[in-house]
C-alpha cells in the first residue's frame, strides 16, 4: 500500500540533547498510526519535522513522496494538523474560523456549516470561540484540520476534554477519514484510543522507536498469556489464582479449583499498550 508519510533517518538535537535520534517509519494510505511515548520522547519533534515547522539535522520527511522542506508549498496544501493546545481567533465565531481558514487554502465553494455539523458544533457556529468549553475548541481544531480535505492528518491528543459521548463521535469521525483514505499519524497518551484506533503503533523513547507493531502482536509478543479464576473456598473466602496458558500442567489446576472450590469469575490476562510500553522501557507513557 502507498506510504502518504515517511521518516527516513530522522535525526535533530538542541545543542548536546538528541530529542530524535536516527528514527524510520511510514504511515500509509487509509492507515492510522499511534505514535506513543511519555513526555520528552521525541513525539513533538518528529512531528514538527514531519510538518515542516523543524528541519531535521540529517534524514528527511516526505509526505505523499514529497520532500518537505524541499517543496513545502505544494505539501503543506495536503494535509492538515490537529493540536492538543487551541490556536483559535477566540473573537471569531467558529463559522468566521472556518471560512479565515478557508481562504488561506483558495478553496473555492467552501460549506463551513456542514464541517461543523460534522463535529457536533452546528448550533453553536455563530458563538464566538471565546465562549466555548475546552472541549468545543478541540473539536473545532478538528474541524479546522479537515479544510482542505487532506490526504495526511497530523492528530495530537485530539480527545483531550472531550466527555465520553463527543470522544466517540471524534473516533468515527476519524474511522471516516480513514475510510476516505487518509494516513493518519495519532499521538495520545490515551491507551484505550490507541488501541482501538491505531492500525499499528510505535513506540518512540529517548528519540528512538521502540517497538513498531500492530497492537495484536505486540500484545502477543510482550504480553503475559494468563488465565486469571477467581474462586472462594468453603469459607467463603476469595482468592483470585494466576494460571500461565501455556503450560501444561495449567489444565490439571484449573479442574482442581474446579472441583475444590466456588469459581466465581474465570478471564484471560492481556497485555495493555502502557503494560507493553513499561515493559520495554521501563517508564510510564504519562511522566
Amino acid at each position: 500500500m502507498e506510504k502518504y508519510v515517511e521518516a527516513v533517518n530522522l535525526v535533530y538535537h538542541y545543542g548536546d540533547i538528541h530529542a530524535v535520534n536516527d528514527i524510520s517509519f511510514s504511515v500509509r494510505k487509509g492507515e492510522i498510526l499511534g505514535f506513543l511515548g511519555p513526555n520528552g520522547a521525541g513525539k513533538s519533534t518528529t512531528i514538527q519535522m514531519l510538518t515542516g515547522q523543524l528541519k531535521p539535522k540529517s534524514g528527511s520527511a516526505k509526505i505523499l513522496g514529497m520532500d518537505v522542506h524541499k517543496t513545502p508549498r505544494e505539501v503543506k496544501h495536503r494535509f492538515g494538523v490537529c493540536f492538543e493546545q487551541p490556536n483559535l481567533y477566540e473573537q471569531l465565531t467558529a463559522k468566521e474560523n472556518l471560512v479565515f481558514f478557508a481562504r488561506l487554502f483558495r478553496l473555492s465553494g467552501f460549506s463551513p456549516e456542514k464541517l461543523l455539523d460534522k463535529v457536533g458544533l452546528g448550533d453553536r457556529m455563530n458563538e464566538k470561540v471565546s465562549k466555548y468549553s475546552k472541549g468545543m475548541k478541540q473539536r473545532l481544531m478538528l474541524a479546522r484540520a479537515l479544510i482542505n480535505t487532506p490526504d495526511v492528518l497530523f492528530l495530537d491528543e485530539p480527545a483531550s476534554g472531550l466527555d465520553p459521548v463527543s470522544a466517540q463521535a471524534l473516533r468515527n469521525i476519524i474511522f471516516e477519514e480513514k475510510q476516505r483514505g487518509s494516513a493518519i499519524l495519532l499521538t495520545t497518551h490515551d491507551m484505550v484510543d490507541a488501541d482501538k484506533l491505531s492500525d499499528r503503533v510505535a513506540f518512540i523513547n529517548g528519540g528512538k522507536i521502540a517497538a513498531l507493531d500492530t497492537p495484536y502482536n505486540l500484545k502477543l509478543q510482550f504480553g503475559q498469556k494468563m488465565l486469571l479464576v477467581e474462586a472462594a473456598d468453603q469459607n467463603g473466602s476469595k482468592k483470585t489464582l494466576q494460571l500461565p496458558i501455556d503450560l501444561p500442567s495449567s489444565g490439571e489446576k484449573l479442574r482442581e479449583i474446579f472441583e475444590n472450590k466456588t469459581v466465581l469469575t474465570v478471564h484471560s490476562k492481556e497485555a495493555s499498550l502502557e503494560d507493553i510500553f513499561i515493559r520495554i522501557t521501563g517508564r510510564g507513557l504519562a511522566g
